[in-house]
């Protein structure tokens, strides 16, 4: 687990990298580089070179001068500055700018331009980086290549879009602040006794369509165990929406193969907050799982920093969507005014045709700190994942600050855990007990007045649940459920909640995983 732990906080590393200051040069495009040889393009010749490359052997991705490029630490890559003049497309609504390479991003990406059925590859030049104040200048090949490329605003100056490293993209949503990313596929995640998998992006493929889209990208994925052909039809509005088509082709079989994956951090929140050894209320890029499945239910799981690996599935038969959220948009709650954690992006997965029978697996990792991505989601399709199989899925991700299919039945605003019993009564206290409250808001609840028969139904998978109850939270539309659970040993521990009035449900499922050894006895 050590290599899966290093690789992501590596790609983390990566997703924290500053984009490359933007400098105006006195002469446009003066050094930029050439475009090349114009080849017919369309995604069915993407689609037979990635069919193509999974029948030969795998290839290793070369590095140029990579003892050079060590030397471009983080604080190296900050002097280097992008010339916003030789931006492609500079003068429309989405120019694009490049990112160079360094210490966490050392394989370059092919880049072309596509414009009537035509693509044409973007040569690298010197020109296109100011780098004088790194002193490498003189050392850096004059072929060196880019490490991907990020969409500007039509400013010019700031960003919505970016892909680098390995399959990894990620958009700064409509809050404007980068945070969780999504990659293109997921290759033996958290699997035991087997190293995890990164397939890469090695070549793009850029056009402006007249449809509506902003951009669309076309991507070559290769890799030891799986090659692909990816389109991504990019649009923005309330949210920042992506049409994916993925069409994967099967090199050597693996044991977990994750479609449409989201990696994100959770550190602690309300749920967990004595875990955190920091000043700040909550650290955390998500806050739970939403599933909507396929029957209909509408599930959150609020994420754990767990003592251990833990692998959580969610077996389904065509999902209608999940994703990884941020609930929380209260600045109070997190109080860091550096990276604003309230207005992290939420991603939402809408499978587009027939996804069938499979599971939704949330990975979890313990991490004490917030430079890990710790917590990872995504789909695995009910069949073996073997050499020569092709798969196609489609799908629509959702950059946003809500779900955009808010479910009709109240959703869980708040998980909170402490001693069983009543607070305040000077009681014996069940040494092996906690207390779960969970508060609800919106759907049926919000206009309900305040009453007392409302039944909350709690499953738990060992120990016994008492006392359980729900209430309107006073001077607010928000509803509260609580309940005690007695369980010995270190076990984990699921849990399941949901409120009904005997007649309809009223909220959404909640689910949990709890670690009694993480907690310790109740006093």
């Amino acid at each position: 687990m050590t290599a899966f732990r290093n690789r992501r906080a590596l790609l983390r590393a990566l997703a924290l990298l500053p984009a490359a200051p933007l400098i105006r040069p006195a002469l446009a495009a003066m050094e930029a580089g050439t475009l090349g040889t114009a080849r017919p393009f369309d995604f069915e010749r993407l689609r037979q070179r990635a069919r193509a490359l999974a029948a030969a052997p795998a290839r290793p991705s070369p590095e140029k001068v990579p003892e050079l490029l060590d030397r471009i630490d983080y604080d190296t890559y900050q002097k280097i500055a992008f010339r916003s003049g030789n931006a492609l497309w500079a003068e429309s609504d989405t120019p694009v700018a490049f990112f160079h390479l360094g210490r966490y991003a050392k394989q370059p990406v092919a880049v072309h331009v596509v414009e009537d059925g035509v693509a044409r590859r973007v040569h690298y030049a010197p020109g296109y980086f100011d780098t004088a104040a790194t002193g490498l200048s003189e050392q850096l090949p004059d072929d060196l290549g880019f490490a991907g490329f990020r969409v500007l605003n039509a400013d010019g100056e700031t960003d919505w879009l970016a892909f680098q490293g390995a399959s990894y993209f990620r958009s700064a949503g409509p809050l404007g602040q980068y945070g969780l990313s999504a990659r293109g596929i997921a290759v033996d995640t958290a699997v035991p006794g087997t190293t995890e998998s990164f397939p890469r992006f090695t070549a793009f493929w850029l056009e402006q369509p007249s449809d509506g889209s902003a951009i669309r990208i076309h991507a070559l994925l290769e890799g030891e165990h799986v090659t692909g052909a990816y389109r991504f039809d990019c649009a923005r509005g309330d949210a920042i929406t992506m049409d994916v088509r993925a069409e994967l082709f099967q090199r050597r079989a693996v044991t977990r193969l994750g479609i449409a994956p989201l990696t994100s951090m959770y550190w602690y929140s309300e749920t967990n907050h004595r875990t955190g050894d920091d000043w700040r209320p909550e650290i955390h890029d998500s806050d739970g799982l939403a599933l909507w499945t396929g029957a209909g239910e509408r599930i959150w799981r609020p994420l754990n920093n767990p003592p251990h690996v833990q692998t959580t599935s969610y077996v389904d038969d065509n999902p209608r969507g999940f994703g990884l959220l941020q609930r929380d948009r209260d600045f109070d709650h997190y109080q860091d005014d550096g990276v604003f954690y309230d207005r992290r992006p939420g991603v939402w997965i809408e499978p587009r045709g027939d996804w069938g029978r499979g599971e939704v697996q949330l990975v979890e990792l313990p991490t004490d700190d917030e430079i890990h991505d710790n917590i990872v989601a995504y789909w695995v399709p009910d069949a073996d994942a073997e050499a020569g199989r092709e798969w196609r899925f489609d799908y629509r991700l959702h950059w946003v600050a809500d779900e955009p299919h808010p479910p009709s039945v109240a959703r869980v605003r708040a998980t909170r855990i402490g001693r069983a019993g009543v607070p305040g009564q000077h009681e014996a206290r069940d040494p092996d007990g906690r207390k779960f409250v969970i508060d609800f808001a919106g759907g049926p609840l919000a206009d309900m007045a305040q009453r007392y028969d409302l039944t909350v139904a709690v499953e738990a998978s060992r120990g016994e649940i008492t006392n359980p109850y729900a209430l309107r939270i006073v001077g607010t539309d928000h509803w509260r459920a609580a309940f005690d659970l007695s369980v010995a040993g270190s076990e984990p521990v699921d849990l399941r909640c949901h409120v009904h009035d005997g007649k309809r449900t009223l909220t959404e499922t909640w689910l949990y995983q709890y670690f009694p050894r993480a907690w310790g006895p109740s006093v």
